[in-house]
């Protein structure tokens, strides 16, 4: 599979979430997703086709660059989430497009398929395993309609976003434990070579956080909303 068709996608999205960014947000904060997004999508980029990520001799492993700054900004973005300026930019977003720009997740699920059939991957990691996320993805655009419905489906929305953060979080899991390295604990018919592969990285390290980003944003706005 041809890499340049990947990297189009991740373009692609790039230039969505920079568009809707800056469409809604304002300010400081603006100016800080327009810089620092594609500052760390040329990180990731490097690390991958230097072959960091994918390097398990060196202390610490390679994958550490990628997922020790990755969870830091993911949990002080979540942390930042349960202030009032966290409220504010929750509910800076349409709820309907915080949903379904979840649509990605199908795309990505594709292209994961189409790396297990190639072998980079173990079949676990795909639709055709134990990773049910294009689920998700599939459900996203239905999702974002019951959101301009009313609050009738505001319950609903609440859990599906807690069960797509589930699900994540089982397949990232399971894609840490069979990749490569001190982490390789559980022994599938080939190992996880996608992390350090570039530029199939931008999966965890891009689409993954977006992921998590959308879930978290959408989840503060519904439970925001509630509560106003």
């Amino acid at each position: 599979m041809s890499g340049t068709l990947f990297l189009g996608f991740v373009a692609l999205m790039l230039v969505l979430v920079l568009a809707v960014s800056a469409r809604f947000l304002s300010g400081r904060l603006r100016a800080v997703v327009m810089a620092g997004l594609p500052a760390w999508l040329v990180y990731v980029g490097l690390l991958g086709y230097a072959g960091v990520i994918r390097n398990t001799t060196m202390r610490p492993p390679g994958i550490v660059f990628l997922f020790v700054p990755l969870a830091v900004i993911l949990v002080f973005l979540i942390l930042r989430m349960r202030s009032v300026a966290g409220r504010r930019v929750a509910l800076a977003f349409p709820l309907w497009i915080l949903l379904g720009m979840q649509c990605f997740r199908v795309i990505v699920e594709l292209f994961l398929h189409q790396l297990w059939i190639e072998g980079l991957i173990p079949k676990m990691l795909t639709f055709a395993g134990a990773n049910v996320d294009i689920y998700i993805g599939a459900s996203a655009p239905f999702v974002a309609w019951a959101a301009t419905r009313g609050e009738s489906f505001r319950k609903g929305i609440l859990v599906w976003n807690v069960v797509g953060l589930g699900v994540l979080a089982n397949v990232v899991i399971r894609a840490v434990l069979t990749a490569p390295g001190p982490m390789n604990l559980v022994h599938a018919e080939v190992p996880n070579r996608m992390i350090g592969t570039f530029p199939f990285m931008f999966i965890p390290g891009f689409f993954v956080p977006l992921a998590v980003v959308l879930h978290v944003l959408a989840i503060r706005a519904s439970t925001a909303s509630q509560v106003s």
